[in-house]
């Protein structure tokens, strides 16, 4: 992981850019609470940032956290990826306790004025479940439902750090589970079709990653922004046909609201 000036650094860089907004992700961000509220002060406060947001599985999310850095922050995705405890342990997400820490922080969310959003990976172990009755209960303003996607050299073989071949689905499954949800109104789902190559993705080395295409490029730091966007791939289409720009910033809260009598 890159020194926080350095970081800092390559944020600015990426702002000078044009980058409108950050999704801070992982691995989990929270393993370095302190590092990721210094950068998302800075990208709210200093470069102005439209929005700011973070992905977690929620775990590691303590109040006194958001009561310091919710102000700097306009959206908190969480990771769920089933409403039953038992299939969460198959897929590997928690040891039996990760829904409560779910709710529990759509309402810290509530509370602090940061917008909620919830991330499911839709596989093997949950594409058949019915998750409309809790997705009405925590309401997020947006539910991406992604179909899980195995990249080579990344998660699809023993040999590599993670091994997704036992999880995927078909195209078909993936269209049963949109069918059962695609009334929600905060459902956005993202087929493989669309997934590939439609993010800008960087890694704590300020390199974007070519995923499944090619070698990640040289550090932002190192070449620049322009340069290293000349050897990334990245398909705009899809991106804007998985809708990647939406209604991203928060409403602020009035400090005092005018009293109607």
């Amino acid at each position: 992981m890159l020194p926080k000036d350095d970081a800092k650094q390559g944020l600015k860089l990426l702002a000078q850019a044009g980058m409108k907004k950050i999704n801070f992700a992982g691995g989990e961000p929270f393993l370095y609470p302190s590092f990721l509220g210094d950068l998302v002060k800075y990208c709210k406060e200093d470069l102005r940032l439209e929005s700011v947001s973070i992905v977690t599985n929620g775990s590691l999310v303590k109040e006194n956290w958001l009561d310091t850095y919710a102000k700097y922050l306009d959206i908190m995705a969480v990771s769920c990826d089933s409403f039953d405890e038992v299939t969460n342990k198959l897929i590997g997400r928690g040891k039996g306790s990760h829904l409560e820490t779910f709710v529990n922080l759509s309402e810290l969310c509530r509370k602090h004025n940061v917008k909620f959003k919830v991330n499911t990976v839709v596989c093997r172990y949950n594409f058949d479940e019915d998750m409309n009755a809790m997705i009405e209960q925590v309401a997020p303003f947006r539910w991406k439902c992604f179909q899980v996607l195995v990249v080579p050299g990344e998660n699809d073989s023993s040999a590599t750090l993670r091994n997704a071949q036992r999880f995927i689905i078909s195209d078909e499954e993936y269209q049963a589970f949109c069918n059962r949800h695609e009334h929600q109104e905060s459902f956005v789902p993202e087929s493989n079709a669309v997934m590939k190559s439609s993010y800008l993705i960087l890694d704590e080395y300020m390199r974007f990653l070519n995923k499944g295409v090619k070698e990640a490029t040289k550090s932002i730091l190192e070449v620049g922004v322009p340069a290293a966007m000349d050897d990334v791939y990245w398909d705009d289409e899809s991106f804007a046909r998985r809708g990647g720009e939406y209604d991203w910033q928060k409403e602020e809260k009035k400090e005092n609201p005018d009293i109607d009598f």
